[in-house]
């Protein structure tokens, strides 16, 4: 199958993120951070998986956690999102503390923020539009004929064709699956949107395709964005700031031009090594 192209809802074309424009980002930097994390500590047993570590996300930016396999980036996904408890520290996110909440008050706080996994994680015996549906059937409650309606535009703004809400997962490409489940993740206008390594698997050009939808949606939804990654073309086309965690620390955070300069011999290995020249020509090439 071919993946869909964005379609006329988006302008046909955007700038590689080393060519944007930053000055409502650097405004934002004064406003409070979406997401602060503060002296987080994790572990599995005697595996320290988080040192202490600190970061911000500030609003209306993309960043981006990256750092070799096993470092903990996923880890600090579940964290934020509630699925597993630190040790020690402090996670806010829109300025509330979400350590030791309960479901219950969790829930109004869930509702402002959309998750795309990893693989997806549709339900394969449901439609696109179900899956979609099923979302705001949980949190909404608006009539059928209205719910079919924004499940339509939801798939309509990842760039898949209108006859792709009758499909199944299974009867889609690796693409196209990416996109059912970003329409998923935007079903109820999240304010923050949190990607699991949303390129992994696909081939190049399917991946391109993903990168400028993130930043399509990102721009036309007003979105603050947290991802995680090892995708380095997707890191120079799209994020804005990115951290790099290694021996459960934050080894660095910046701009990827900032990080491709420090000296530190991970951060040096992740950006010097092949993919990362690789990643790094290509990007400014397009400018």
């Amino acid at each position: 199958m071919i993946d869909a192209p964005p379609g006329a809802l988006f302008p046909d074309s955007l700038p590689p993120a080393a060519e944007r424009d930053n000055d409502l980002l650097r405004k934002n930097l004064n406003n409070e951070p979406v997401i602060d994390i503060r002296n987080l500590h994790s572990s599995f047993g005697n595996n320290v998986v988080h040192d202490n570590i600190s970061l911000t996300v500030m609003p209306g930016e993309i960043f981006a956690l990256v750092g070799g396999s096993g470092c903990g980036k996923s880890t600090l996904l579940r964290t934020i999102l509630l699925l597993q408890q630190p040790v020690s520290g402090s996670i806010k996110v829109f300025g509330h503390e979400v350590i030791g909440m309960n479901d219950e008050q969790a829930w109004p706080l869930r509702r402002r923020f959309g998750v795309m996994f990893e693989r997806g994680a549709l339900f394969s015996a449901l439609t696109v539009t179900e899956n979609v549906e099923m979302v705001l059937k949980e949190h909404t409650q608006i009539s059928a004929k209205l719910m079919h309606e924004v499940a339509a535009l939801k798939i309509a703004l990842t760039g898949l064709p209108p006859d792709a809400g009758d499909k199944y997962p299974g009867e889609l490409s690796g693409g196209m699956r990416k996109r059912a489940a970003l329409a998923r993740a935007i079903a109820l206008d999240p304010e923050l949107l949190f990607l699991d390594e949303p390129t992994a698997g696909l081939d190049p050009l399917s991946a391109t395709g993903i990168d400028e939808l993130i930043r399509r949606l990102h721009d036309a939804l007003g979105l603050t964005i947290m991802m995680v990654t090892h995708d380095l073309d997707l890191l120079w086309r799209v994020a804005d700031r990115v951290a790099v965690l290694g021996e459960g620390h934050i080894l660095g955070v910046g701009t990827m031009t900032e990080l491709s300069k420090m000296d530190h011999p991970i951060i040096r290995d992740y950006f010097y090594g092949p993919r990362g020249r690789a990643a790094s020509e290509q990007a400014w090439k397009k400018k």
